[in-house]
């Protein structure tokens, strides 16, 4: 038996100089990632609202696009040309939907708004005794309420509600030349909502699957986040957004025929409080009819309270659930706090992304317990 050693089997193995290496590329090229994603996100940021707008439009009209062309060639030459002119034609029909309506309500909304504050300011400077009396009775009784605590001076509280109102007509005649003067800017946004809106219908399948590519997750939860987007838009726009506009018409046909003073500016805060939970569109048209009563119109405000409640309050009752279809496990309370949230936070674009954040914020904490076996009560 020899008495040389023999070398170990790896001696001529070059070392494994990646192991200790890819922890460190990993972290460069995470970096690297990061810096990228936050870059992207500050280019497109200018457009976000638009952009935004134009994703939910398409989600909520793409569907009708795609039933009217899933059976048509489209590859061919004249397939191409009859693509374009859908797409061009769906995206200009989508803009006219949205755009033709909304200026004719802003327009009346400023001028009965308007007129409502005059209105009210002549009735107070015209009524002051009337005024003054309701004043100081309603002084007493919060005095009398509180033990002598609160005092109320009823011609300081009678000057200072003029004042507002003065203060408020002047904010709406400056707030109208604003408006008046982003015409411009809002025309632009408008034009880049049409561009984006016809490449949407032209390659949105192409653009969807780019965006969920682009993300680093797991292709089963990427495709369960999309899916839980379009269900979330389509319930949240039908559910909510519908049935709170078709409260404000009808609640606007009816403040019309009752002749209720500036009937578009009340059913506007219809459908503002159509999404308060338990009382809803009843915070308006409760108090008009009283207000209608007190005035010395008993059969007229109560007949307004009937119609008013029937008729309104039915698409909360009826409507709503039926567009729902419990399709949104989520209370009512937590999606009225996350539509106001959602205003606050983002503005006009929180009307949506409130409630699509929580229900993403739900989806992905549902997926994080799942794929780590974590157990919770009741699953």
């Amino acid at each position: 038996m020899s008495d040389r050693l023999e070398p170990p089997a790896d001696a001529g193995a070059p070392p494994e100089r990646g192991i200790p290496q890819r922890p460190i590329q990993n972290y460069v090229l995470g970096a690297i990632l990061v810096i990228l994603v936050v870059m992207v996100c500050r280019l497109f940021a200018p457009f976000f609202t638009v952009l935004l707008w134009s994703i939910l439009l398409y989600t909520l009209i793409g569907p009708l696009h795609h039933r009217i062309t899933k059976n048509m060639n489209l590859s061919s030459p004249s397939g191409i040309l009859v693509k374009n002119i859908l797409a061009a034609f769906f995206s200009l029909g989508t803009i006219i939907l949205i755009l033709v309506p909304l200026s004719f309500m802003i327009s009346q909304f400023f001028r009965q708004i308007m007129g409502l504050i005059k209105t009210t300011r002549d009735y107070l400077n015209g009524n002051p005794g009337i005024v003054h009396n309701s004043l100081e009775y309603a002084a007493a009784l919060i005095t009398d309420l509180t033990g002598g605590l609160v005092e109320i001076n009823p011609e300081e509280i009678q000057r200072r509600i003029i004042q507002l109102l003065s203060a408020g007509l002047q904010s709406l005649l400056f707030l109208s030349r604003t408006v008046a003067q982003d015409v411009g800017s809002f025309a632009v946004g408008i034009l880049f909502m049409l561009f984006s809106l016809f490449f949407f219908y032209m390659d949105g399948a192409y653009l969807a699957r780019l965006a969920m590519n682009s993300i680093p997750i797991r292709k089963e939860y990427m495709a369960a986040l999309a899916g839980k987007f379009k269900e979330i838009t389509r319930n949240l726009f039908f559910g909510y957004i519908i049935v709170a506009l078709m409260q404000a018409a009808v609640a606007y046909i009816i403040f019309s025929l009752f002749r209720v003073e500036g009937s578009l500016v009340f059913a506007g805060l219809v459908l503002l409080c159509s999404f308060v939970p338990m009382l809803g569109a009843g915070l308006v048209w409760i108090p008009l009819g009283l207000i209608r009563i007190l005035n010395g119109s008993l059969f007229g405000g109560a007949l307004f309270l009937v119609v008013s409640g029937f008729f309104i309050s039915i698409l909360d009752n009826v409507v709503r659930p039926l567009f729902l279809q419990n399709r949104i496990q989520l209370h009512p309370l937590i999606i009225f706090f996350s539509i106001l949230g959602g205003i606050i936070a983002f503005g006009f674009n929180g009307l949506i992304l409130g409630p699509i954040v929580v229900i993403f914020f739900l989806t992905v904490l549902d997926m994080f317990l799942s794929e780590y076996n974590i157990p919770t009560e009741g699953r």
